[in-house]
């Protein structure tokens, strides 16, 4: 079913054409413009003023990012059931299984990144969340820990969802503010969504692609259109105390390059390639005993169930909140001193990467065949064993399409568990990109304990098969 009427924008007769996937606007140019209806955000007619109103999200250019376009057209008599059956049909497709007219916390910080935060979310996060019908209590964060104590006490009924405007540390603390909340587990159920105004801002990469991740309109349109995505996160134990990782852990190289930066930040995302070049000066290897409780090593074998995963991805539908009052985390099932089932890797590590979701930074796929929810940690292990410095600079090429998973030197590996021993006293440690002490650790999988919102039900992070390697 079509339908379509015509109203008067800017003096301008513009025709508006509905169909089950798309809205069509035709001005007196006869120029068509196509906007997805996943991109609409708002229709409404309003009889008294004869106005109808259409507010979507557009690219401007193709490689541009999404802009909101706010069109108010007037409407004559004889087009007045027209327009208001346009608008009704409109919102209700665009909007089919989605919540409209959002009630979002969202936290900004305004030293997050760059320091572009408030200006970024001013000026192009707030208009569209507001076009969109939206409920915004908005809070700026002052200092760290705050994002934990506001989420630790959050009233889970007020709101729909949690924005955080800010990189990817900032959830870390909504996280682990969930986890510590009066009911950890339907805390953890909330939906998080990120704001890109981080560094690496790698969680809005997995969650918007590599096109997207770092356009903070797009993020705005999933926070308005997503749906729940429920994710494994990770319980980090160190020093008799554990906390939610949602990401990565890095030691080596990768932790040098990460919070041995943190006083580049004005450089953005530019200060991991200027850590990367400063760290392979030195070319040290970490000294760390890893093991870990194995499931999967075949990376042929982890390649084709992503690859199955992404053709049965549109069967998928939105899973059901569960509602759990229960005031606990889940129970961990290893251990520290569980010693059974452990395999301990022997060779030389120039870094060891572990996480979930494939994007860490918008030039690194660290973690290509990693899935949501399959319950497994990912681990990559970067042996130095004939593997020189040109060799990283080499493979780092291809890193932002996850090349290096098929390189022979390094082990890539999906566990339930692993552990780090320290061998020395000087190194970094890497949770989340914020900085941990260098001691030992366990980390433990959680399956399906945290909630994101995605519009693709899955990771947007395609990852392709080398011509050699077919």
């Amino acid at each position: 079913m079509d339908l379509d009427t015509e109203a008067k924008v800017l003096g301008i007769p513009t025709k508006y054409s509905i169909s089950p996937t798309t809205l069509t606007i035709t001005t007196g140019s006869k120029k068509s413009i196509t906007v997805p209806l996943h991109n609409v955000i708002a229709a409404s007619y309003h009889p008294e003023s004869k106005l109808l109103k259409i507010a979507y999200v557009i690219k401007k250019k193709k490689k541009g990012p999404l802009v909101l376009v706010q069109l108010d057209g007037q409407v004559q008599e004889a087009n007045a059931n027209s327009a208001s059956n346009l608008a009704k049909t409109t919102l209700e497709w665009a909007y089919k299984d989605i919540k409209p007219n959002r009630r979002l916390k969202i936290l900004i910080n305004p030293h997050g990144g760059v320091g572009k935060g408030v200006a970024l979310f001013n000026k192009l996060v707030e208009p569209v969340l507001r076009a969109a019908g939206c409920t915004l209590d908005v809070v700026h964060t002052k200092k760290t820990g705050d994002a934990y104590d506001i989420a630790k006490s959050l009233p889970l009924d007020k709101f729909d969802a949690l924005l955080s405007v800010s990189g990817d540390g900032l959830v870390h603390e909504i996280l682990n503010g969930f986890a510590n909340h009066e009911h950890p587990r339907k805390a953890l159920r909330m939906p998080v969504t990120p704001i890109p105004t981080g560094s690496g801002n790698g969680l809005s990469l997995n969650l918007l692609g590599l096109e997207d991740g770092f356009d903070v309109v797009a993020a705005s349109l999933n926070a308005i259109k997503g749906s729940p995505m429920h994710v494994d996160v990770f319980s980090f134990t160190q020093n008799g105390k554990q906390t939610i990782s949602f990401m990565s852990q890095a030691l080596g190289l990768m932790a040098d390059l990460d919070v041995g930066t943190e006083d580049l930040r004005w450089m953005g995302d530019s200060r991991f390639v200027y850590g990367l070049l400063r760290g392979l000066i030195k070319f040290k290897p970490c000294d760390v005993e890893l093991s870990y409780k194995i499931v999967e090593k075949d990376k042929r074998k982890m390649f084709e169930n992503l690859k199955l995963r992404d053709k049965t991805e549109s069967d998928a539908r939105p899973t059901e909140p569960i509602q759990d009052d229960s005031s606990t985390l889940p129970e961990l099932k290893i251990s520290l001193d569980d010693q059974e089932g452990w395999t301990t890797f022997q060779e030389p590590l120039l870094y060891l990467y572990a996480g979930k979701g494939p994007y860490v930074g918008r030039d690194f796929m660290a973690f290509p065949v990693s899935l949501p929810d399959d319950g497994l940690i990912d681990i990559v292990a970067q042996s130095t064993t004939n593997f020189s410095r040109t060799d990283v600079l080499a493979s780092f090429g291809g890193a932002p399409r996850g090349e290096l998973y098929w390189h022979d030197s390094l082990h890539y590996l999906k566990a339930n568990a692993y552990r780090i021993k320290p061998l020395s006293k000087k190194g970094n440690l890497s949770i989340d990109g914020e900085l941990y002490p260098f001691d030992p650790f366990q980390v433990e999988v959680l399956p399906g304990l945290a909630t994101l919102l995605s519009s693709h039900g899955s990771y947007n992070a395609p990852f392709s098969e080398p011509a050699n390697k077919r």
